[in-house]
C-alpha cells in the first residue's frame, strides 16, 4: 500500500512540474507577444505624430523597399526562404522646395541597437527640411515596431549597413527631385556606426558624412558592456561567437578597424560624459584615422549636458552643435537655404 502511495505521489509531482514548466513557457510567449503588440501600437501612434509635427513644412511618406535576405535562414528549403527583407523608411520632402528640379538628399539613420526612427528626431528633421534637404530615414532590420521576426533579424553591424545603402539607392531611383550627386549620410550612436561603415565600404555613394557619438570598436565595446549585451551579439542567430572566439569578425564590423578606407569628408562628435558609447571608443577611431593619414574633422565635447544625446536635445549647446554639423554639410551638398 505504501509503495502504491509513493508511486502516485511521484506521478503527481512530475505531472505538476510538467504543468508548471508548460505554464511558464506559455506565460513567456504571451509576454513576448504583448511586448511586440505594444511596440507596434506605439509605432502606429508615433507615425501619426509626424504629420502633426512636420506636416506644415514637409511632404511625409512611409515607403518600403527590398534589401538582402535574412542573414540567418532557419529553414533553407522553405518557401521564400531567401526572399529579401522588406525595409520600411520615412521620407520627407520640403514643401517650400517641392517644385525644385533637384535637391540634396540626407540619409538619416536612427540610433539604438533595437531603436527606431521616431518623433524624437522631429526637431532635427525640421531643421534640415527648412534648409532644403530631402530626407530618407531607413528602419533597418532589427528596428522596433515591426514585430518579432523583423526585430530578431538584426545582424549587429553587418546587414543593417546594406539596408541603409539600399534605402539611399531607392531614394535616388524613386524620388525625382533627388540629386544623385549631392547625397550625405548621418547618424548617432549605432546609426553613427552604420554611417561610418557605409562611407568606408561605399565611398562613391556619399559626398559627406556626420557621425555623432558613434559606436566605433565592437571589440573594446564587448569589454566594457554587460554580459547580457555581449550575449546578444554572440547568440547563434547573430554573430554566433563572442569577440574572444572570433576577433576577425568583430574587427570587420568595427569602424576603428576600417579607418584606412576613409575617402569621404567626415565630421565626428563625441562627449566625455557619454554613458553609452565611452569616449575612449571614439578616441580610438580618431587616432586610427590620424594614423592612416586621413583628413577629417572632429570635436570632443567636455562634459556636455545630456551625455549620449547631448546634441540631439534642446539646449543652447545642442543647437549650436547641430549648426556646426549643418555648416559642415552645406559646402558639399549646397542646399537652397543653408545655415549661415
Amino acid at each position: 500500500m505504501k509503495k502504491l502511495f509513493f508511486i502516485c505521489l511521484l506521478f503527481l509531482t512530475n505531472w505538476s512540474f510538467g504543468q508548471s514548466s508548460d505554464l511558464n513557457e506559455r506565460v513567456k510567449a504571451l509576454e513576448d507577444k504583448l511586448q511586440f503588440m505594444e511596440q507596434g501600437l506605439t509605432k502606429t501612434i508615433d507615425d501619426l505624430l509626424w504629420y502633426e509635427k512636420l506636416g506644415d513644412v514637409a511632404i511625409i511618406d512611409k515607403v518600403r523597399y527590398a534589401s538582402k535576405p535574412p542573414h540567418v535562414v532557419r529553414n533553407p528549403t522553405g518557401q521564400g526562404a531567401y526572399n529579401p527583407v522588406v525595409i520600411p523608411a520615412y521620407t520627407f520632402i520640403p514643401k517650400k522646395y517641392a517644385e525644385s528640379k533637384k535637391l540634396p538628399l540626407i540619409v538619416l539613420i536612427h540610433g539604438g541597437v533595437h531603436g527606431d526612427f521616431n518623433t524624437f528626431y522631429a526637431h532635427i528633421v525640421r531643421e534640415m527640411v527648412e534648409q532644403g534637404y530631402i530626407i530618407i530615414a531607413p528602419e533597418y532590420r532589427g528596428s522596433t515596431g515591426y514585430g518579432s521576426t523583423f526585430y530578431r533579424q538584426i545582424d549587429y553591424g553587418a546587414y543593417e549597413n546594406d539596408d541603409v545603402l539600399a534605402g539611399k539607392r531607392w531614394a535616388v531611383e524613386n524620388i525625382p527631385q533627388v540629386d544623385a550627386e549631392r547625397v550625405g549620410i548621418m547618424g548617432w550612436s549605432h546609426g553613427g556606426m552604420i554611417t561610418l561603415m557605409n562611407i568606408f565600404d561605399h565611398p562613391e555613394d556619399y559626398r559627406v558624412a556626420y557621425a555623432g557619438v558613434p559606436v566605433s570598436d565592437l571589440i573594446a565595446r564587448m569589454g566594457y558592456k554587460t554580459q547580457s549585451y555581449r550575449n546578444e551579439f554572440s547568440s547563434p542567430n547573430h554573430i554566433g561567437k563572442d569577440a574572444a572566439e572570433n576577433v576577425a569578425e568583430y574587427r570587420r564590423r568595427s569602424p576603428l578597424w576600417n579607418a584606412q578606407k576613409l575617402k569621404t569628408p567626415l565630421l565626428i562628435h563625441t562627449n566625455t560624459n557619454d554613458e553609452d558609447v565611452n569616449v575612449l571608443e571614439v578616441e580610438g577611431l580618431i587616432n586610427a584615422l590620424k594614423a592612416n593619414g586621413k583628413k577629417f574633422e572632429y570635436k570632443i565635447y567636455q562634459e556636455a549636458p545630456g551625455g549620449h544625446t547631448f546634441n540631439r536635445i534642446d539646449t543652447k549647446l545642442a543647437k549650436e552643435s547641430r549648426q556646426e554639423i549643418y555648416r559642415f554639410l552645406a559646402p558639399h551638398l549646397t542646399p537652397p537655404n543653408p545655415v549661415k
